[in-house]
């Protein structure tokens, strides 16, 4: 039995997570599916122009994983591209780098990712209850699907 994956920190998830090519009915289209880690792993690379090594940080994973998942991710949007497939993003392996916490008196607080591994929150800081939920994703609500704490698999958003 191999061993678990370690989950992938994530800073952004995109508001559009559906693209397809234009004047091609939907019944009639193919689809690609990109993980969440996989846009992200592009969004650092391309579009932040990092170097692998500073994006592999940024996501909490080896430089060798990080080749793997751009590739993955590179592939994907070639084939989608090249042979007119929609685009679809969801599901992966990840957590968000900063989770969002609300208690019962509607206090507030950010947790980081470091801290949600090593010792998650058990109450409030401002009033200390013990009657928090977590909400997610950061700044979307509840309204997109995620009420886990993390996402693995093919969840639709």
């Amino acid at each position: 039995m191999g061993r678990q994956p370690l989950w992938r920190r994530v800073d952004f998830i995109p508001q559009t997570t559906y693209f397809k090519p234009a004047g091609v009915p939907l019944a009639q289209l193919e689809e690609t599916c990109l993980s969440v880690e996989e846009v992200e792993a592009m969004r650092l690379k391309e579009l932040e122009g990092l170097e692998q090594e500073k994006c592999a940080q940024r996501m909490n994973i080896s430089r060798t994983t990080f080749a793997r998942v751009l590739g993955s991710a590179r592939q994907k949007m070639a084939d989608a591209l090249l042979n007119g497939k929609a685009i679809r993003i969801e599901g992966g392996n990840f957590e968000m780098a900063l989770r969002r916490f609300r208690c019962l008196n509607n206090h507030e607080w950010d947790v980081p990712f470091e801290t949600m591994i090593t010792a998650p929150p058990q109450s409030c800081p401002a009033c200390n209850t013990p009657s928090i939920m977590p909400l997610w994703p950061p700044g979307l609500g509840w309204g997109r699907g995620g009420r886990g704490r993390r996402r693995r698999g093919r969840h639709r958003w």
